[in-house]
């Protein structure tokens, strides 16, 4: 399990501070997809490079809290620790890999690099792993694979190497930060497949990071909804779906384009997600929320149990009207 306890992070500048996360707690484990979803904004790519300890600080600022990955703080660990875990522990796969890929070294490097590094490989035995790893991944043409740049190969193609670099040394968990989004809808469905496919096979524990919830729904067993750097609801996908309980899920979910919902007007969610700088006081949900009322603009409503599923899964939410309906 990996285990991020009461999480605060804030960037300051000056005399301006932003608070990015606002405790965030989440639990992953092992072959299971964990989904962190919200709007743009909400702090879902700052939680992942925290994990990943790639936050700058400054101007990034950790105020509290703990990552824990076997019985061990990564937040307490020194850079040169840290780099011993990620990439061989925990891995990471970008939104956009062309930004990530480097253009001057051919894949076969890139892929490489990881395993002479971190398992401590020679060329050959690297170079081997390597093209095991390309037909894990679905991508033939092994050696001309490894020995092209970046840019003669396309998106999904690209896509794909980033995340043979990702499981070169057989992470315990995987960070994928919108893998999909630059991609189209025949690729986006290949690299989830490729994605459920590896955890199954790897035994692997993914943390999936999007705002699309129908590609949520696709590859889930678990989602947590992330809002102003706080998670305000979370429980199984199955849960979430079916019975969703914070009016914030509930509008994202109203929102979710359909073809029952053809010729109808659809639902939108006013306003947008407030600056990290500028959070409302209270719920900070309440300056959108059609069921807000003067304790939500006070009181910071607590996380709470608000039910569970046939079979007993947990569901929390952090909402002062759990269940009041309003009109749409």
């Amino acid at each position: 399990m990996l285990e991020i306890k009461n999480l605060n992070i804030s960037f300051v500048q000056g005399e301006k501070e932003a608070n990015a996360l606002r405790g965030i707690s989440l639990s992953l484990k092992r072959n299971e997809v964990h989904s962190l979803v919200g709007e743009s904004g909400s702090g879902k790519t700052v939680t992942s490079t925290c994990i990943m300890g790639l936050l700058p600080t400054p101007p990034g600022r950790i105020n509290s809290g703990q990552i824990i990955l076997n019985n061990q703080d990564l937040l307490l660990l020194e850079e040169k620790d840290q780099r011993q875990i990620r990439g061989k522990e925990i891995a990471m796969v970008f939104q956009e890999p062309a930004r990530y890929l480097n253009p001057t070294l051919k894949v076969g490097d890139q892929i490489t690099e990881m395993l002479i590094l971190h398992l401590g490989m020679s060329n050959i035995e690297a170079v081997d792993r390597a093209l095991e790893i390309l037909e894990l991944v679905g991508l033939e043409g092994g050696k001309r694979i490894l020995d092209s740049y970046p840019h003669e190969l396309s998106g999904g193609m690209k896509q794909r190497i980033m995340i043979a670099i990702a499981i070169s040394c057989n992470p315990a968990f995987l960070i994928a930060d919108e893998p999909t989004t630059a991609l189209d809808v025949t690729l986006q469905l290949q690299i989830l497949n490729l994605m459920l496919s590896l955890k199954n096979t790897l035994d692997m524990g993914i943390l999936f990071i999007s705002h699309d919830l129908r590609v949520v729904h696709d590859i889930s067993d678990w989602v947590s909804v992330i809002y102003a750097g706080r998670i305000v609801e979370s429980t199984s996908r199955k849960e979430l779906f079916t019975n969703p309980k914070h009016p914030y899920t509930r509008l994202l979910l109203e929102s979710i384009p359909d073809a029952d919902k053809r010729g109808q007007r659809l639902q939108t969610i006013p306003g947008k997600v407030p600056d990290a700088e500028n959070i409302p006081g209270g719920c900070a949900f309440h300056t959108r929320c059609p069921i807000a009322e003067d304790i939500c603009k006070t009181d910071l409503p607590e996380t709470k149990e608000v039910g569970s599923d046939n079979s007993g899964t947990s569901h929390t939410a952090a909402c002062h009207f759990i269940g009041k309906q309003w009109k749409n």
